[in-house]
Parts: C-alpha cells; sequence; structure tokens
C-alpha cells in the first residue's frame, strides 16, 4: 500500500535586484510556475509587498489569476496576504472568487505583514499589525465558510457581513498562518484549526522553534476545542542544486551578494557573515540553505523531518542567486531525483525490478523452452535448412559437415 505523499513548492516573495527590468522578472516569475507545475510540483505561494524595491507582486490574488490561466495541477496560495492591510470582507471576497475561478486550486496564506515599511505608509504601528492580524481571523475563518458575521473592531467594522457566494471548496478554502519564531502564527494556527507557514525554517532560530512551535499550535488547538493536522504545516528554507557542488557553488555567485544585501541592508536579517568570510561556505555551514546537489537536498529534507518529527509540504524560499537557465534546471533536478525519494514514486518500480531480477533464471528457462518448442515444430514439419546453425547447435542439432 502506498504511503503519504510530502508534497513540494515555493515561496516566491520574489526578491528581484534593482539591477532588472522589473517587469520582465514579474514575468519570469510567472513563467516560474508554468514550469514548476509542468514538472509536476505542488503548490506556489505569491508574496505581498508594497515597498523596498525588491518584492514586486504588490497583489498575490492578482498573479494568482493569470497563472491561473497558464497552468493546470498547481495550488496557488497567497503567501502571505498581511492581513492588517485590509479589510476583512474585502478580502474573503476575493479570496472567494478566486476559489470559484480556479476550481478549488487558490489557498490563503495569511500574516501581519512582514516589512515596517508597508505599515509605516498606512499609518499603521507595527505594534498592533500582530493583534490585527489575530482580528482579522477571528472573521476571515468564518466568513470563508460561507457564514455570516458581526463584529467591530477599531480598524474594521462587520454588520451582518456575508459572503455573495457559497465557497467552491469545502468547508472553505485551505488557511494557513504564517509562523517564524514567534508563537504568535502557531498560536493562531491552533486557535482556529489551520495549516501553519514556517516561512524561516532552516534559520538557526526558526529550525530550532520547529518542534516547539507544533506543540504550542497542538496546545492551543486543544484549548480552543480544534485540531491541528501536521499534513497541512509547510516548511520553508532556500536550496540551488546542480549535477556537481563546484557547479551550484559557481552558479549561485551570479545573484547571492544581491539577495544578501537586501536582507542585511533592508529587511535587516543576519544571514550571512560580514567578516569577509566566504557566505556561501556560511549559508551552507549554518544549515540555512543548500548549495549542492539532489543528495545535499535529500539530506536537508531528512534532518528538516527529524527536527520537526513530520511535516505536509516543503517550499523552496525562491530567490535568484543563479541565472534563471541554472535556476530552472534546479527545480527540474529536484523533481527529478529528490521528490521520489519522498513521495514513494519509485517503490513499485524497484519492486518489479527486483523480483524480474530474482526470477530471471525461470523466466528465462520458460521463455527459451518457448522459443525451443516453435524451432522444433518448424524442423520436423519443414527441416532445418531455413535455420541457423548457431540455433541447431544451441539445440544439440548441429549439422555434421560431409
Amino acid at each position: 500500500m502506498a504511503g503519504p505523499k510530502l508534497r513540494f513548492g515555493a515561496f516566491i516573495a520574489p526578491f528581484h535586484p534593482l539591477r532588472e527590468n522589473p517587469t520582465l522578472a514579474l514575468e519570469r516569475d510567472i513563467e516560474l510556475v508554468q514550469h514548476m507545475d509542468r514538472l509536476g510540483y505542488e503548490e506556489a505561494w505569491i508574496g505581498e509587498h508594497h515597498s523596498a524595491g525588491y518584492e514586486l507582486i504588490a497583489s498575490p490574488e492578482l498573479f494568482i489569476a493569470t497563472v491561473a490561466e497558464r497552468t493546470k495541477h498547481i495550488r496557488l496560495g497567497t503567501g502571505v496576504s498581511s492581513l492588517p492591510y485590509h479589510h476583512p470582507l474585502m478580502l474573503a471576497d476575493r479570496i472567494n472568487q478566486l476559489d470559484h475561478i480556479t476550481r478549488g486550486r487558490v489557498m490563503l496564506g495569511c500574516g501581519p505583514g512582514a516589512l515596517p515599511s508597508d505599515a509605516f505608509m498606512m499609518g499603521i504601528p507595527v505594534s498592533a499589525q500582530r493583534d490585527r492580524m489575530d482580528e482579522a481571523l477571528d472573521v476571515l475563518v468564518p466568513l470563508l465558510r460561507g457564514e455570516q458575521v458581526t463584529k467591530i473592531t477599531d480598524w474594521f467594522t462587520l454588520q451582518e457581513a456575508r459572503l455573495q457566494m457559497t465557497p467552491y471548496s469545502r468547508p472553505s478554502v485551505e488557511i494557513c498562518a504564517a509562523s517564524q519564531v514567534s508563537p504568535t502564527g502557531a498560536k493562531a494556527c491552533g486557535r482556529h484549526g489551520i495549516g501553519m507557514l514556517s516561512i524561516g525554517a532552516t534559520q538557526s532560530g526558526g529550525f530550532n522553534a520547529l518542534a516547539s512551535n507544533w506543540a504550542i499550535a497542538e496546545e492551543a488547538a486543544k484549548d480552543a476545542g480544534t485540531t491541528v493536522d501536521r499534513n497541512g504545516w509547510r516548511l520553508v528554507g532556500p536550496m540551488h542544486i546542480a549535477a556537481t557542488r563546484e557547479e551550484a557553488r559557481a552558479q549561485v555567485r551570479f545573484g547571492l551578494d544581491d539577495w544578501l544585501y537586501y536582507f542585511r541592508e533592508v529587511a535587516a536579517l543576519p544571514l550571512a557573515p560580514q567578516d569577509g568570510s566566504d557566505p556561501v561556505d556560511a549559508l551552507i555551514a549554518s544549515g540555512m540553505a543548500v548549495i549542492g546537489t539532489p543528495e545535499d537536498a535529500i539530506a536537508q529534507i531528512e534532518r528538516l523531518q527529524k527536527q520537526s518529527g513530520g511535516f505536509g509540504a516543503f517550499l523552496f524560499m525562491d530567490h535568484n542567486w543563479a541565472e534563471w537557465d541554472n535556476k530552472k534546471k534546479s527545480y527540474e533536478l529536484f523533481a527529478r531525483y529528490v521528490a521520489p525519494k519522498f513521495q514513494g514514486l519509485n517503490e513499485n518500480r524497484e519492486t518489479s525490478l527486483n523480483w524480474a531480477a530474482e526470477n530471471r533464471p525461470r523466466f528465462i528457462g520458460e521463455a527459451m523452452a518457448a522459443v525451443g518448442a516453435r524451432v522444433a515444430q518448424h524442423i520436423q514439419e519443414k527441416g532445418t535448412d531455413n535455420i541457423r546453425p548457431e540455433i541447431l547447435e544451441a539445440m544439440g542439432m548441429a549439422k555434421k559437415p560431409e
């Protein structure tokens, strides 16, 4: 009996350096999801950002509507919708419309908003973002199930609010909340019985918090009378793979420095050393990133499984470390050589191959006997004139020289 399949996908913020044409960069993001769809990836999550110049997608819903027309199978999520930036009814209505348009392929990822500069431009206190996320989730979950909601807060009002259309997905679209080191996201997941997106799963703090965050989610679910399912837990981390480690290291030199600059100087995350040592070595040594081969990617996922106790999907933290062709090849190598190991795709093939090899003597003997019987029948009817000498010799009927 086939076991469960670990799912794979990408968390596409995205990260595009200022030296690139932004229009073409967005087009490549669309093409990437098409490429993933052809390769059999299960999910793509699309970010929402409004400042700082690198993360260019302002509306994940618009992106999802566009790419849904160009793909067939891949599920598409907001990764994530910043809840304090939207009136909950408006966001729920847009997601519900996408649920119908995509025939159930849309997912809602939720968060408080990652960039303080976004919140500043809208006059939202950074200190209020997580509280507003919780308040929005309190109404989004029932709204997306088709329920009526009345709620008044200091930043939105709902009066007998209900979506016009019954949800396409039942009981609603899948909902996930972002979680990193703090317990905010994990508690929200447990309280509402929704999925969890561990966005910094491979960073030291996020990696160390995996098991404890899931424990927090389970405890919150127990207190709220809900349940959480590990199958709805997504772990996110960066990878770039090639045929050899040397090739992978050389390929990421193309764009790694741009990515590191953004996180050090703008997003303010200390992801690599600033003492002049090689950042590739540091990212690999810390366990944050895979820059290597399919075997290295397999080892990373096994490491995450052991640390977390089990999860449902691994998502690449998508980046542009390598040139476009090499980036696409990395996704292809993963789909060909890594995903099958965690999805059991070759288990029956291996069993069949071993079975055929173990029984080869019997099968070959039966095949040769069947062929020999037909040859003997032909000789009896027509003689040996048209039978090749080596066949006659194998049958012990070689002609003697005159």
